[in-house]
């Protein structure tokens, strides 16, 4: 997506003179040299990879009753160390492609391997000790391998293991014990994983798993002041990481576009949960201006640099017009009331923003040589 937005941009510059065809053709080539860009061979070599490794899950789950088990079980971690000393082959030949798949063919086999031998020996345990192993050595595996591919699939058995652990423990936190406290840890190791295997995308699972957990354990069967509390939190350090002149804009810029967006999703998501549990129509509305400026307050800090929190407080702005108009302004002031007043907020947070802009504008053409 990047590169092809970059492509028309190039086209668009050459076109009208600002830069030669011979500049746009090498940033480009620089573009396309550190790795990420979309290929079709990587895409048809995961398909396949993921085929293979959904055939030999569904050789497990048949119970191989004419094999004997100890051939079972000697075949599947034969399985494990061939896929990965072919990666490990395959790397040092640089086929990153066919080590990639190689390494999600090993992962695969591996979870196999947890359930063909839980099926076999009738051992006792839950899903999510299978889930949480599998993915822990899967992580140990994309480290040292330092695989982006390995990365991903890490990334997604977090989430699953997160997911299977209610039916395990149930939604009671106090249920979960120790393992409450995992997917901090699990969301820290797949931002370590991205950051070494420069898989940058797989940061997204972390974001997703620290998201969730917030949800668990914070807002869901919670107070509502627990929920307000998360809000305002998110909030604040969302303005703590967007604003011009803060000393954690630097810190923005080195986790990327998609903090900012995890931050505001959280406190809209949670501004929301406290909204829809108001019984008093003031306090809804009253919440509901709130919710209106956080979202015009995103749009003008990171609107313009941050395609996601730009449609995300788009999202958000008119989710909150429709909820307020059907829901609760019948009983307050008239809808037309309602947003009559809503438009002079718009108004004057337009007219400080303005300002702002214009202001920082002339700053830097200050500063500048």
């Amino acid at each position: 997506m990047y590169r092809g937005r970059l492509k028309n941009d190039l086209e668009n510059w050459t076109k009208r003179g600002l830069i030669d065809a011979q500049t746009a053709r090498l940033l480009l080539e620089d573009v396309d040299s550190r790795g990420g860009r979309f290929s079709m061979g990587t895409v048809l070599s995961m398909f396949a990879a993921a085929l293979i490794a959904a055939s030999l899950l569904m050789l497990v789950a048949a119970n191989w009753e004419a094999i004997p088990r100890i051939v079972r079980v000697g075949g599947i971690f034969a399985l494990i160390w061939i896929f990965h000393g072919a990666a490990f082959a395959a790397r040092s030949w640089g086929a990153d492609r066919i080590a990639a798949a190689s390494l999600v063919l090993g992962a695969a086999t591996f979870g196999g391997a947890i359930a063909l031998i839980g099926q076999l020996y009738h051992l006792s345990g839950d899903t999510f000790s299978a889930m949480f192993l599998w993915f822990t050595v899967t992580a140990v595996s994309a480290a040292l391998f330092r695989s982006g591919a390995l990365a991903v699939v890490a990334g997604t058995l977090s989430l699953v293991a997160f997911g299977v652990s209610f039916d395990s423990f149930g939604w009671d936190v106090t249920g979960h014990g120790i393992w409450t406290w995992w997917p901090p840890l699990g969301a820290i190791a797949i931002f370590a994983l991205a950051h070494w295997t420069g898989a940058y995308r797989a940061k997204h699972f972390g974001y997703l798993l620290l998201l969730f957990w917030l949800w668990w354990v914070a807002i869901i069967d919670r107070d509502i002041a627990w929920a307000l509390s998360i809000a305002l939190v998110a909030t604040i350090v969302f303005f703590a990481l967007t604003m011009p002149r803060s000393p954690l804009a630097a810190l923005q810029r080195r986790l990327g576009a998609s903090a900012g967006f995890y931050v505001l999703l959280l406190a809209f998501s949670a501004f929301a949960f406290v909204q829809v549990q108001l019984l008093d129509a003031m306090a809804v509305a009253l919440l509901g201006v709130v919710i209106l400026g956080l979202a015009i307050a995103a749009i003008a800090l990171e609107g313009r640099d941050n395609g996601a929190v730009r449609f995300l407080a788009y999202a958000a702005f008119a989710a909150e017009i429709l909820y307020l108009s059907y829901e609760t302004i019948d009983s307050i002031l008239g809808t037309s009331a309602f947003f009559l007043l809503s438009g002079l907020v718009v108004a004057v947070l337009a007219f400080l923003v303005v300002r702002l802009e214009k202001r920082f504008s002339r700053r830097t053409a200050e500063v500048s040589p």
